[in-house]
């Protein structure tokens, strides 16, 4: 496969859309599909952003107190210490009076000493701050996606979603250091110092103000660019890390079938794409600062000259002129440096907009009052007439009604897509039904607490998950408060306690990256025995063994039997063998059962089963 131009990616993306939810496979969809599932919606408004932003800093109102009283300390140091340069200049330098000048320069050197003190103690609490901030957002930010729910995930990739936490976080990291202190200074000296113009000479300070429409429309155009690209910037950001992380986690696909070099293509098209962004983003944030510092260099020259003919044709003082034209510098020195700061304050806002997008998505919804979480489940299930679609406009499950026993096996066999994980995760309540029924030991499954239902399903996946940390913590994962006893004895339910001795270190080997350190019956071996240690009554087994090979399984097999003793289980396999022995085995196709029975009853049928078992037909 030749890789695509970018305006091929984009078509496709575009076609597909958000990847395809739904269990057996969510669609790959692509970098930039995800980037617009997780954007959702109209963009929030800048106010709001800003709004949200300076909730966070609320939190520390004490502090931030201290540190608005020291910038308002700062800055009317530096205003008092310009508006020092009058009298000197006029009462001694102008009259070449000696008598009283010291004290006049270690007066004004006084109010500079206090002008950099309250510098250095304000740059410190708001450091202290906005490092505070940051935590507050990064546990929102990572509170709110562990209540998300599945749709989410099945929906949007992990370097998308990890593009959240690192790139934008950090940005608004780099804002509440800085620029944040640089608005609330530049604002007040602004204040301070039109005031102390006005004082100083009315007539000049109207020459100055009559800048400010100039200041505001320069800044206002180039803002309105820097915002846009600044977001596009971040988009295609979000996007290039969905592409690295999908590429990086299937490295091995990618180089059993070569594709390393087309990946190398759309990677470059992804990076191109971002740089183009980027360069506009930077070029229209940088461009800020050079702009206004031009203005306001018209604006010393005009408001000088003027002052000069003031001088000369009013009698203005010499002191006055240099104190004005002092104040005229510092007048646009704040508006110079915030709009140096617009780059970080607009990539910073662009990110907030994506973080806050995520803690503003609507969590699992609800348990319901007075939900059950104190019982003990036997593990009677029945589906009653469920219908259920990942998307409104697919349904997946049609009118499906099946029954399990307490202690029973149900084996799901079908085609794929068929809904065999779907009935496992409607189970779990990954997913809610649409329409029917589903109850366990007679309840409805919606009047139980989630966490607590939960608690009561142990899963063994296909695709086994191991966390960093010791081969004894990834088996306790099944239940925290487990002793070392109960993690070893339920390793050898599941046939793990042998390889687990060989290992170097016993129980105490530390797995790294996510079990590559060991193989992949190893690895699906303690996935068994954390789902052992749960104590759950009702088992999900989906397609456990796969990805193994036929030796292998046999191993595995004989660690589930013994971990589905006495459990209610629920089996999803392609291997017709490992189904023999199901109280009931149900045939899916197109979301419904076209068969149930035994195994010996389904071949007398001579149906579909006969056909996939006696290899007339296959599993597609």
């Amino acid at each position: 496969m030749a890789a695509r131009d970018l305006e091929a990616l984009k078509k496709q993306y575009n076609k597909y859309g958000a990847p395809t939810m739904g269990p057996g496979g969510p669609g790959r969809g692509g970098p930039a599909a995800r980037a617009r599932a997780m954007g959702g919606g109209k963009p929030k408004k800048t106010g709001n952003v800003i709004k949200r932003l300076m909730g966070y800093l609320g939190r520390h109102r004490g502090k931030l107190i201290v540190a608005i009283l020291l910038v308002v300390i700062r800055s009317v140091s530096q205003i008092a210490g310009s508006y020092m340069l009058r009298p000197i200049i006029n009462d001694y330098i102008a009259v070449g009076k000696l008598e009283g000048f010291l004290y006049a320069l270690l007066l004004l050197l006084g109010i500079y000493l206090i002008s950099v003190v309250a510098e250095y103690f304000q740059r410190k609490s708001m450091l202290l701050i906005s490092r505070s901030s940051i935590e507050d957002i990064r546990n929102d930010l990572f509170i709110k996606v562990q209540k998300l729910p599945v749709r989410f995930y099945d929906s949007n990739s992990k370097g998308e979603i990890m593009s959240r936490f690192s790139n934008d976080v950090d940005n608004i990291g780099m804002m509440l250091d800085t620029s944040i202190t640089s608005v609330i200074l530049g604002a007040i000296s602004l204040v301070g110092t039109l005031a102390m113009m006005i004082y100083t000479n009315i007539w000049l300070s109207l020459v100055t103000v009559a800048f400010i429409p100039v200041f505001i429309k320069g800044s206002g155009i180039i803002g309105k660019f820097s915002s846009k690209y600044y977001k596009q910037q971040q988009a295609s950001l979000g996007a290039i890390n969905g592409y690295i992380e999908e590429t990086v986690t299937g490295q091995k696909v990618v180089k059993a079938f070569s594709h390393e070099a087309d990946c190398e293509e759309e990677f470059a098209l992804l990076n191109n794409d971002l740089r183009e962004k980027q360069m506009k983003a930077q070029f229209f944030g940088g461009v800020m600062g050079p702009v206004m510092g031009n203005l306001s260099q018209v604006c010393y020259a005009i408001t000088t000259g003027v002052g000069g003919v003031l001088a000369l044709l009013r009698g203005f003082d010499i002191g006055g002129l240099t104190v004005f034209a002092n104040y005229s510098k510092q007048f646009s020195q704040p508006i110079n440096e915030i709009s140096m700061q617009m780059s970080t304050v607009f990539s910073a806002l662009a990110g907030a907009e994506r973080v806050f997008d995520i803690i503003d998505k609507d969590p699992e919804a609800e348990n319901r009052e007075n939900a059950i979480c104190d019982v003990e489940i036997r593990g009677d299930v029945v589906f009653k007439n469920v219908t259920f679609g990942y998307n409104p406009d697919k349904v997946v499950l049609k009118d499906l009604s099946l029954w399990a026993h307490a202690g029973q096996k149900i084996a799901f066999v079908g085609s794929t897509g068929a809904g065999k994980t779907t009935i496992t995760n409607l189970l779990n309540r990954f997913y809610d039904i649409d329409s029917g029924k589903i109850t366990i030991d007679g309840v409805d499954l919606f009047d139980y607490d989630r966490e607590f239902l939960r608690k009561n399903i142990a899963m063994v996946l296909q695709d086994t998950h191991l966390f960093s940390g010791t081969v004894m913590e990834n088996i306790r994962y099944g239940r925290l408060d487990a002793t070392d006893e109960e993690v070893i004895a339920a390793a050898k339910v599941a046939s793990a306690h042998s390889f687990i001795m060989r290992l170097e270190n016993g129980y105490d080997t530390v797995i790294r990256g996510d079990g590559a350190n060991l193989s992949q019956g190893q690895r699906q071996l303690l996935n068994i025995a954390r789902a052992a240690l749960s104590h759950a009554p009702i088992l999900v087994l989906d397609e456990a063994t796969s990805s193994v090979d036929t030796r292998t399984e046999k191993h595995i097999e004989r660690g589930m039997d013994r971990l589905m003793e006495n459990r209610t289980t629920f089996v999803i396999a392609h291997r017709l063998s490992t189904v023999r022995n199901a109280n009931a085995i149900m045939v899916l196709e197109h979301g419904e059962i076209i068969e149930r029975g035994t195994h010996e009853e389904l071949l007398e049928l001579g149906g579909r089963y006969y056909e996939l078992y006696t290899g007339q037909r296959e599993l597609d």
